[in-house]
């Protein structure tokens, strides 16, 4: 049980930035968990979830997407979530939590860029940008990093851009989940774990929109790199810790 409570916290801190940002909640949340956690586990636990808010979401957010880009990257991680799945069974945990690090850390310099106004250029790639969101989203619950630089190029408006990328990880989430129950990743453990800390995610989502609707978008940007550079380094270092035998 004191697991359980411990990963509840964890979900609550990452969903905060989700509900702050539109994005960062698997960024932050995988590799926290997979200090708990085995590294797959925790990527499902994340996947059920973003699935079960993304219903609400749908509901509450569909008059500020973008559909049109949400539809072209959406046909694109149908095409790349399979081959992150596989790749999700073939690493081995240690391994994983250094990824996972390395994933974040190489989403920052697409965040820190300045925005350029080209919606029609960026059109153009949601295709190979969703096939790649898709991937990570497979590989470890985390299709943000290409969404997100897709989304600051096409110099989308910041209610616009958290509404879509919400929306957009729900899909993600639901066209992999059937990946994983076949690949018998779904376990009981995974299920409950993310029946329990849903109600807290559901509350640090609210939370976190409620700092977004108070905060300027340099200062909440500025906050949600800090924390998923934080958590990135913690399951970059671990894993790398374990791989040299420190651990």
């Amino acid at each position: 049980m004191p697991l359980a409570l411990i990963a509840c916290a964890l979900v609550g801190l990452a969903a905060i930035l989700r509900g702050l940002t539109g994005f960062g909640f698997a960024l932050a949340a995988v590799p926290m968990l997979s200090l708990v956690l085995p590294p797959e586990e925790a990527v499902v636990i994340c996947v059920l979830l973003q699935a079960l808010i993304g219903l609400r979401d749908i509901v509450t957010l569909r008059r500020q997407i973008d559909r049109r880009q949400i539809l072209w990257l959406s046909l694109g991680a149908l095409a790349g979530t399979p081959l992150g799945i596989l790749t999700l069974r073939w690493l081995d945990a240690d391994v994983m939590r250094l990824v996972l690090g390395l994933i974040v850390f190489a989403a920052v310099p697409a965040l820190l860029r300045p925005p350029r106004p080209s919606p029609d250029a960026a059109l153009g790639l949601a295709l190979p940008v969703g096939a790649a969101s898709g991937f990570f989203g497979g590989l470890a619950a985390m299709p943000g990093p290409p969404a997100i630089a897709y989304f600051i190029r096409a110099a989308t408006p910041p209610a616009r851009m958290r509404a879509s990328l919400m929306i957009f990880f729900f899909v993600t989430s639901a066209i992999a989940l059937p990946g994983f129950a076949l690949s018998g990743l779904v376990t009981r453990s995974a299920v409950l774990h993310a029946l329990l800390a849903l109600p807290v995610m559901l509350a640090g989502t609210w939370l976190g929109g409620e700092i977004f609707r108070r905060t300027a978008e340099t200062h909440y940007k500025g906050i949600a790199l800090a924390i998923l550079l934080a958590t990135a380094l913690l399951s970059a270092v671990r894993g790398l810790a374990a791989l040299a035998g420190w651990s």
